[in-house]
């Protein structure tokens, strides 16, 4: 069955400490299991200090067919940033502004240039969702109608070409809106002119808000898909309401990471949902879910190490 481990980013210590806490044994230079796959729902890259590490960890074990991984926002914006764009000589698809630098600068710090550009060409190759005999592995959203316009996308412009990714990060398109929701997840515009600051201190006035139920009788903060305690009890927009697929209970589990969650302890978000991302990189704990193949998501089965202090 399958090992779903949250989001990464450079830890590579916990990590490792994850995996053998799983019964993950290093034999020949990859992390195994005797019986099990574990599954990656994206993130390895950006903010940690061991970032070589764990892309040396987790693409050794899903080139030996180990484990499987789905792409996540950091490797999507990755391949923006370092893609020329075709029509604009000096510019790339992701904008180089000091914002995105920043982000992406323990990468580019830690990985030298010729090993990250083969890594790029490995990210390119992951999918942008996963259907695992019973079990559903995204990123951030899971949206039957966004697949189906990145599906369409990716069979005309042969996977996450140039193509397909300068169609991707033009705002004005179709693409943009789908792959922004899949891997980045869904947002809302909060009403009268509410902002708050985000977990990197940029300050927002769109939600990430909890997709996978209908947003009737919620607020601001009781649908938001964060933690975070300042945010208002107005209520929200209509624009939640005619735009939002809330994932049927009927469903295959899902499973997805992105949110920077906290808690004590991980739980389900519904019976057949849950979030794999408590923030490792922000002094929080990595994330796995030990999956046999049940069709509702059990509390008991979150594996998680506390982040270490590295230095």
């Amino acid at each position: 069955m399958y090992d779903l481990i949250g989001d990464i980013h450079g830890h590579a210590d916990e990590l490792v400490e994850l995996l053998e806490a799983m019964g993950y044994q290093r034999r020949e230079g990859v992390y195994r299991h005797k019986s099990r796959t574990a599954v990656f729902v994206g993130d390895f890259i950006d903010r940690g200090r061991q970032i070589r590490r764990v892309l040396d960890i987790a693409r050794a074990m899903c080139e030996s067919h180990a484990a499987v991984a789905v792409i996540g926002n950091h490797e999507f914006n990755a391949l923006a940033f370092h893609t020329p764009h075709p029509n604009q000589p000096g510019k790339f698809l992701r904008d180089h502004s000091e914002k995105n630098f920043k982000q992406h600068s323990s990468t580019l710090q830690q990985v030298p240039e010729s090993e990250l550009a083969d890594h790029l060409e490995w990210f390119r190759r992951l999918p942008i969702w996963l259907e695992l005999d019973g079990v559903r592995v995204v990123h951030a959203c899971w949206n039957p109608k966004q697949l189906g316009v990145i599906e369409t996308a990716l069979r005309e412009f042969g996977g996450l070409s140039t193509e397909f990714l300068l169609q991707a990060t033009d705002r004005s398109s179709e693409l943009f809106q789908a792959v922004d929701e899949v891997v980045k997840g869904k947002e809302i515009e909060l009403p009268n002119g509410i902002s708050f600051l985000d977990k990197d201190g940029h300050a927002r006035s769109a939600l990430r808000i909890q997709w996978y139920r209908p947003p009737e009788n919620e607020t601001v903060r009781s649908y938001a898909l964060m933690s975070d305690d300042s945010l208002p009890d107005d209520s929200l927009p209509n624009s939640a309401f005619g735009d939002v697929m809330p994932y049927p209970a009927d469903a295959p589990p899902v499973f997805f990471g992105h949110y920077w969650l906290r808690a004590q302890r991980p739980t389900r978000l519904a019976p057949n949902v849950a979030c794999l991302d408590y923030s490792v990189a922000k002094s929080g704990c990595l994330c796995a879910y030990r999956w046999d193949g049940e069709p509702e998501i059990d509390d008991a089965k979150f594996v998680t190490v506390p982040a270490r202090h590295h230095v």
